[in-house]
């Protein structure tokens, strides 16, 4: 077993560790920002490609202006937070990171799933749905909830 005894308590995994939540909302929050402003600077060139495909189209390949953005953003997140380091790169910046509460490591499919989810989540509940993060046990979101995810610090 991997425990340590950390001021008098046993603490079994990194995800029991009281420290690896501190500050965790407020990198949350520049993480999101950082990552919607990457993915903003990804449209230009999608957005070049639609436009000249559109010209070659008459008109039809414009239809995909539509859907560029959500396209070019869960591609980001499942190559991102899909990925290796289980964080984004706004949310490397920020010292964070995505876990599963059961261990296993976050694949593209549960990164797609947990920000649709949370997208859905601020359309449907507006955005005061981000509240239950200052109540909750280990500043889970509703969504992180859903999932079984928590985002955690990764220094600690």
């Amino acid at each position: 077993m991997n425990t340590r005894v950390l001021d008098g308590e046993i603490i079994a995994t990194r995800l029991d560790d009281v420290r690896a939540y501190e500050g965790v909302l407020s990198r949350r929050v520049f993480a999101f920002c950082i990552d919607y402003l990457i993915i903003g600077l990804l449209m230009i060139p999608f957005a070049i490609l639609v436009a000249i495909l559109g010209v070659i189209t008459l008109g039809i390949g414009w239809a995909l202006f539509g859907i560029l953005f959500p396209m070019v953003a869960i591609i980001y997140v499942w190559n991102t937070l899909g990925g290796r380091n289980q964080a984004t790169v706004g949310m490397r910046m920020m010292g964070i990171r995505l876990d599963r509460l059961d261990g296993k490591p976050i694949d593209g499919m549960l990164a797609v799933v947990h920000t649709v989810l949370f997208w859905a989540g601020n359309v449907v509940l507006t955005p005061l749905i981000l509240l239950a993060s200052l109540f909750t046990e280990r500043k889970r979101t509703v969504h992180d909830l859903l999932l079984g995810t928590v985002v955690t610090r990764d220094d600690r």
